[in-house]
């Protein structure tokens, strides 16, 4: 079939690149070394949308479907090893849930997040 689904004789089945974000995000975060995700700064599509959408770019078509994750790190860890365990992580669950092959998963590291920092606004939330 040559469109984001696939054919089954109830009919047809189409996945959205945002269900496609939502796997993908829900993915990434579960990886140890992971701070979070961050907003794609340079996409104004960013800028509504659900949280999923703001911080994963999909491409879906017949041939490929291409993911685009932009996170944060926590503070130490060694990037290779983390941007490589999402990568693995994100293809395995995305082909996984939607059936359909990913081509490719490129990881954007958008920033470090300080474990002091993030100590910091979680005391003065409680206060």
């Amino acid at each position: 079939m040559g469109d984001k689904g696939y054919q089954t004789p109830e009919g047809r089945c189409i996945i959205s690149e945002e269900v496609i974000a939502t796997i993908a995000s829900t993915a990434a975060v579960e990886v140890p070394g992971v701070a979070g995700m961050a907003p794609r700064i340079k996409d104004l599509r960013g800028l509504v949308g659900n949280s999923a959408t703001k911080c994963v770019a999909v491409v879906n078509n017949e041939s490929e479907t291409i993911v685009d994750l932009y996170i944060n790190l926590k503070a130490g860890v060694r990037i290779p090893d983390v941007a490589g365990e999402v990568q693995r992580v994100v293809k395995d669950e995305v082909q996984s849930m939607t059936g359909r092959p990913v081509t490719k998963v490129n990881v954007h590291i958008a920033g470090i997040v300080l474990e002091e920092k993030k100590e910091a606004e979680n005391k003065e939330k409680a206060e």
